[in-house]
């Protein structure tokens, strides 16, 4: 089974899928100006719509990696991660402190999640 890529330019695309699992690029927020739960809002909002997009959802994720830039702020973060994850569902995680490519952005957050089963 090959690969098949998604919302791709010349360096990256948001969605690699292979063998039933389906890769999403690392998402930062849109709006910078929010707060560490804000922004980890709408990066969890981005996920959900490229998830669905890729065809499936957060009730698959496998794993999740998110980078925060400053473990003061881990608790919003969590906040927002908490009220998002599926309950009974929570994927494995790794979760550390980074300097990310734009100082205004404090999360960036990757996941992998599975395709249904048809």
């Amino acid at each position: 089974m090959g690969v098949t890529y998604h919302d791709s330019n010349a360096r990256m695309s948001q969605i690699a899928i292979h063998n039933g699992s389906v890769y999403l690029a690392g998402q930062v927020p849109t709006d910078a100006s929010a707060d560490m739960r804000g922004q980890t809002e709408q990066v969890l909002a981005r996920i959900d719509q490229l998830l669905a997009q890729a065809g499936t959802s957060k009730e698959n994720l496998i794993s999740a990696q998110i980078w925060v830039t400053s473990m003061a702020e881990f608790d919003q973060m969590n906040a927002a991660w908490d009220a998002w994850v599926v309950a009974g569902r929570p994927p494995v995680r790794a979760a550390v402190e980074a300097k990310l490519a734009k100082p205004e952005w404090k999360v960036e957050i990757m996941v992998v999640a599975a395709l249904p089963e048809a």
